[in-house]
């Protein structure tokens, strides 16, 4: 699945990374602990979390994912977004609740199958 269509099921918007939406993903993970997505996401992943300050940049950095896609109408503020853009990293929006966004990407990864 590639961003183009995480952004179509789940009424995101972009907020950086805006010639990315081609970017293919691998999966999911969905966590709102940093300690915890690093030790269990996987590379090209996309992150759904409701956590917004600059340490998202960097754990999608190091893990090498393929977007953090905030959920529940949470954003970033102005510097966050300043340091994905230098970064690279791929930061998406939407007011869906996070377990409503996870279950559309769920069954849309379903239906690829």
């Amino acid at each position: 699945m590639n961003l183009k269509k995480v952004l179509e099921k789940t009424e995101a918007r972009i907020i950086t990374g805006e010639g990315e939406t081609g970017r293919e993903c691998r999966g999911f993970y969905v966590s709102d602990l940093l300690s915890d997505v690093m030790g269990h996401a996987g590379e090209g992943e996309v992150w759904l979390t409701i956590q917004t300050h600059s340490n998202v940049v960097a754990v999608a950095l190091l893990l090498n994912l393929a977007a953090a896609l905030f959920t529940a109408g949470a954003g970033p503020d102005s510097t966050t977004i300043e340091k994905a853009r230098a970064e690279g990293v791929v930061l998406l929006g939407t007011s869906l609740p996070t377990f409503e966004a996870a279950g559309r990407l769920y069954r849309a990864l379903t239906e690829e199958e």
